[in-house]
């Protein structure tokens, strides 16, 4: 199960370093032009998307970095719930835009963070 969290957390922490890496470089219309499933940002201030971005920047680090340095590890598990709330953010956007189908990527994206999160918060804890 250890193995696993690692895998499934650092998979994560690549998609949301690329990802909010991207937000926080490119203007929000460039990010618009990728198609419909970037449309969402058309909701918010380029500043909110930036936020956004350097949110799921920092959560990418805090879930390999201090697990992996044995510095704080208990970060680890609060960053997988921080990016589990910025999902949960994530699906009420699409569904507040009707954009069902493309809702459930980012509710896979919920389950594996809350999935890591619960992992080192319980079974699998650095603390245990």
């Amino acid at each position: 199960m250890n193995l696993f969290l690692w895998i499934v957390a650092g998979l994560l922490a690549v998609a949301y370093l690329f990802g909010g890496g991207l937000k926080v470089i490119l203007s929000k219309e460039k990010i618009a032009a990728f198609g419909p499933s970037a449309r969402w940002v058309e909701d918010f201030s380029a500043g909110s998307v930036k936020a956004i971005g350097a949110l799921e920047v920092l959560g990418s680090v805090g879930l390999i970095l201090p697990a992996a340095l044995g510095v704080l590890p208990v970060l680890t598990p609060m960053a997988a719930l921080g990016l589990a709330m910025i999902m949960v953010g994530a699906t009420i956007t699409r569904i507040r835009r009707g954009e069902f189908t493309l809702m459930a990527v980012d509710l896979v994206y919920l389950a594996l963070t809350a999935f890591v999160a619960w992992g080192r918060f319980g079974p699998e804890s650095f603390t245990g």
